[in-house]
C-alpha cells in the first residue's frame, strides 16, 4: 500500500494523541482492486474516546488545506469510537466524519458531529474485507464483523438520498446503486467499476449503455454520459426491492 493514507494517519495520531488512537486503516478503492483517477484516499480511525471540540477543529483545521488541493486526492476520514461499535449494534455512530462534499458547511464553521450512521456497516466491513492497517493491529483486532442483515440495511438505507443527487452526481450514483445491488446479490462488497461490470451483465439491455459509460469515466474515460440515467437508476432499484423483499 505504501505511503498512502499514512499522512491522514500520523495526523490523526497527532491530534488524539497515540494512547487515544487504537488504529487507523485505508479502505475504499485502494483496497478493492486499486485506485482509480478520482478516488479518494479513506481512512478510517478507531479510538478510544469521542473527540473533543477542540480536536475536531484541529482535524479540520489540517484537512480543509489538504484534501483536494495541490494536486493531493481528496480525503475521507471517518472516525469510530470503539466502544460505539464494538459489541456491534445497529445502527452504528459515527463519532468524526470528513468528507469533501461537506466542505461549504465545514468553511462555514459547522464541526463534524457524533450522528447514527448506516453507512458503517459497508465501511467497516470494507475495512476488515482490506485488512489494511496504518497505525495499529489488524482490524479485525478492534472491530467485530458485521452480521449480513445488517449490511444490507446498512448499504441501502441511503437510496432515498442517492436518487435525490442523481440529476448532479450521475456517475457516483449509478456506480454506487450499482455496488449495493452487488452487495446486495454477492453478499461481497466490490470496487465500483467492478460493480458496474456485475450489474451490467444482469441489466435490461436498454438500460446498460449509461452505467457502462459512468463505468469508463470512473476508470479515466472522458465524455458525457448522455441520456437514460433515470431508467437505469429505477431499473437497478426495483432489482435491489426484489431483493429485499425476496
Amino acid at each position: 500500500m505504501g505511503v498512502l493514507g499514512r499522512r491522514e494517519a500520523e495526523l490523526l495520531r497527532e491530534v488524539v494523541g497515540e494512547g487515544d488512537l487504537l488504529g487507523a486503516y485505508l479502505h475504499g478503492s485502494a483496497v478493492l482492486g486499486g485506485l482509480r483517477p478520482d478516488s479518494d484516499i479513506d481512512v478510517l480511525g478507531v479510538v478510544r474516546r469521542s473527540l473533543t471540540e477542540r480536536q475536531r477543529r484541529a482535524l479540520l483545521r489540517e484537512l480543509l488545506p489538504l484534501s483536494g488541493q495541490g494536486g493531493y486526492r481528496y480525503v475521507e476520514l471517518t472516525v469510530v469510537v470503539q466502544d460505539d461499535v464494538r459489541p456491534w449494534r445497529y445502527p452504528p455512530v459515527c463519532d468524526f466524519l470528513y468528507g469533501d462534499w461537506l466542505r461549504g458547511d465545514f468553511e462555514r464553521g459547522v464541526l463534524p458531529a457524533r450522528e447514527v450512521s448506516p453507512d458503517l456497516a459497508p465501511l467497516l466491513t470494507m475495512v476488515l474485507q482490506g485488512d489494511a492497517p496504518l497505525l495499529g493491529p489488524p482490524p479485525a483486532a478492534l472491530l467485530d464483523p458485521v452480521p449480513h442483515a445488517d449490511l444490507l440495511r446498512g448499504i441501502t438505507a441511503g437510496i432515498p438520498e442517492l436518487l435525490a443527487d442523481l440529476d448532479h452526481d450521475t456517475r457516483n450514483v449509478l456506480l454506487t446503486l450499482a455496488r449495493i445491488w452487488t452487495t446486495l446479490s454477492t453478499g461481497e462488497v466490490r470496487a465500483k467499476d467492478e460493480a458496474a461490470g456485475w450489474a451490467l451483465e444482469r441489466l435490461p439491455t436498454e438500460r446498460r449503455a449509461v452505467l457502462a459509460r459512468a463505468r469508463e469515466a470512473y476508470l479515466g474515460g472522458t465524455g458525457e454520459l448522455g441520456e437514460g440515467a433515470r431508467g437505469c437508476a429505477e431499473a437497478m432499484v426495483e432489482a435491489i426491492e426484489r431483493l429485499r423483499t425476496a
